[in-house]
């Protein structure tokens, strides 16, 4: 990892740190290894870590996350294709839609994009609104008949 050359009363010591793990550093000096323990605050990460509840698939367990637009879907699920964030709704709960109405419209990897209705119907429920950040797969918006 790091060498170094130390004089201690005289006498030259070179010392290779090999590991650092937690408080102990295993570290070989001219020759033969030793583990030692540090005497220093093990320093946390200020970073908090995220972590987002496990997402459950609506369907069959062999089905995509994501389906193509021109492909029909019995239940009406909208999802989302790509992580991003929500920029704008441009429908509401009972409004009739048509194929190829644009529902919202959502940045993702720097580019806005439409999301589009892939069957005809009355929106039942939107579940999500402007500002909202989404991950592939998440549910968008349920289209009843």
């Amino acid at each position: 990892m790091k060498k170094f050359k130390f004089t201690i009363r005289g006498n030259i010591y070179d010392v290779e740190l090999l590991n650092i793990e937690d408080n102990i550093a295993e570290i070989e000096v001219n020759g033969s290894k030793y583990e030692v323990e540090l005497h220093q605050e093990v320093k946390t990460t200020k970073t908090p870590k995220l972590t987002r509840s496990v997402a459950v698939p609506t369907g069959e367990s062999d089905k995509a996350k994501t389906h193509k637009p021109s492909a029909k879907q019995g239940a009406g699920f909208i999802k989302a294709p790509l992580p991003g964030t929500i920029l704008e709704v441009k429908i509401k709960v009972g409004d009739k839609i048509n194929v190829d109405d644009t529902l919202l419209i959502m940045e993702a990897m720097k580019m806005e994009n439409n999301i589009k209705a892939d069957r005809s119907g009355t929106v039942k429920e939107i579940k999500v609104n402007n500002g909202d950040s989404v991950l592939e797969g998440d549910l968008l918006v349920e289209i009843g008949d």
